[in-house]
């Protein structure tokens, strides 16, 4: 077990140094450290004396890769690459464009985005297994037929139908909570109830839909029948045999899920006023903060590499075959 694990972890050692090679070459290479002084200054009467003193108070004006003016390692320490993308690994984050320290602001904003993303995740799962069980044992009834052009119906609508119907519905019309905002403690429970509840609905057609077709794939199986033919009742066959063999591609969808909950939501933080880390992100990339746009990408790629050396871990919970094999 212990060698799979760590066979798995150095999988995604040069995954993640791609990465972030990648990524420093379209800041640094296609987008140039003058490019970014003339954005942020504005494009048109920029002097470049301004440019440099942009770039030098933020630390652009160094070599990127390699310093030959510097003597030792210096040479190779004393650069855009290793101050700005090697600093990196050690979630060192520095500061960002506009001055704020990037790391503290990480950490202040992520428990909303927590706030949020963990009850969407725990209540949206649970509900999507149960309507999903509910409808594959009533398959090709009335129920199942109706379940699945309503999931489809709710897969066609977009996300931002939602979130202004539900601010409109239930902020504006019924006044029940505040259409947007966000406070520290306990009140903070009024606030995310709405964005929770948006965030539920909007996933619950595609979600039934995958479980549907993951448990009905199961139903077909040979095992099913065997089960079947010794007397067990089908709700018996559902919850014990179906639901436990289809763990493996529920946690397929669930457990690389599970980092990104860190990331928050752009789409929603944005239009609650919730100061998370998706609407943090969301405002860099308007004003042009590439140090937090850059940090931002590096923390999700690594917070997605861990989600999927979780999910290889639990498949050999689920299923020890795969880690014989």
């Amino acid at each position: 077990m212990f060698a799979y694990i760590t066979r798995r972890v150095l999988y995604a050692i040069p995954i993640l140094i791609g990465v972030n090679l990648l990524t420093f070459a379209l800041f640094f290479v296609v987008n140039s450290p003058d490019n970014m002084a003339r954005m942020q200054l504005g494009m048109k009467h920029v002097t470049p004396e301004a440019i440099e003193n942009w770039k030098r108070e933020r630390g652009y004006d160094k070599a990127l890769l390699y310093n030959g003016e510097a003597e030792g390692a210096r040479q190779f320490t004393d650069t855009i690459f290793f101050e700005k993308s090697v600093a990196l690994f050690a979630f060192e984050f520095g500061q960002s464009d506009s001055g704020r320290d990037i790391g503290y602001d990480i950490q202040q904003r992520m428990l909303p985005s927590l706030a949020i993303a963990i009850p969407v995740f725990i209540i949206g799962l649970l509900t999507n297994i149960t309507f999903a069980l509910l409808v594959a044992f009533f398959r090709a009834t009335y129920i199942d037929v109706w379940g699945v052009v309503l999931c489809v119906v709710m897969m066609s609508i977009s996300s931002l139908f939602y979130i202004i119907g539900g601010q409109y519905l239930i902020s504006k019309a019924l006044h029940l909570v505040p259409i947007s905002g966000y406070d520290v403690g306990a009140d903070a429970v009024k606030f995310v109830i709405l964005p929770v509840l948006i965030g539920i609905i909007s996933g619950v057609g595609s979600g039934i839909r995958w479980y549907r077709t993951v448990f009905l794939e199961e139903m077909g199986k040979d095992y099913v029948r065997t089960a079947r033919a010794k007397g067990l009742s089908e709700q018996v066959v559902l919850f014990r045999h179906v639901l436990k063999n289809g763990l493996i591609p529920i946690l397929t969808g669930a457990v690389v899920v599970l980092p990104l909950l860190f990331m928050g939501s752009l789409v929603m933080e944005s239009f609650f006023s919730i100061p998370g880390l998706g609407s943090y992100t969301i405002d860099a990339i308007n004003n042009q903060d590439f140090a937090i746009v850059r940090a931002m990408v590096f923390l999700g790629s690594v917070l997605y590499i861990i989600g999927l050396v979780l999910t290889d871990i639990s498949y050999t919970v689920v299923d020890p075959r795969i880690r014989l094999g």
